[in-house]
């Protein structure tokens, strides 16, 4: 149901206009539930139990550790994504006829100059672009 719901979600409109009542309280319980949790049972700090988490902001070789799995857990999910779009079901189009719907992709874009292109013209067809 919440996958639903978040397929159809416009962000100009309020979440209440659209009848989204279950993401926001979702995102309560969890947020409930983890303070509650860190309060009464967690660990005082998370270095006592788990030290490969703590750090130091001014150790630099942890925060690019910490910065270099992000990023390459990023790259991951977007290698899946791709992945899903061209092997598995496709991806939702918003712009396909009828309102939406799901489409496989068949032919990538590879070139660097049209996906860098993006960057350099407006995304809603003004003369003035993302980065110019």
């Amino acid at each position: 149901m919440n996958i639903f719901k978040v397929a159809h979600f416009v962000p100009e409109k309020p979440m209440y206009e659209q009848g989204l009542i279950l993401l926001h309280h979702l995102a309560t319980l969890v947020l409930g539930f983890g303070g509650i949790y860190h309060a009464l049972l967690g660990p005082k700090t998370l270095e006592e139990s788990f030290p490969f988490f703590g750090y130091v902001w001014k150790d630099r070789n942890k925060m690019t550790t910490i910065l270099g799995i992000h990023l390459i857990l990023l790259g991951l999910g977007a290698f899946l994504l791709v992945f899903k779009a061209l092997y598995f079901g496709g991806v939702y189009d918003t712009w396909a006829p009828r309102g939406g719907d799901v489409r496989k992709i068949t032919n990538l874009t590879l070139s660097p100059s049209i996906i860098f292109g993006y960057l350099l013209k407006s995304p809603f067809g003004g003369k003035d672009g993302l980065l110019v």
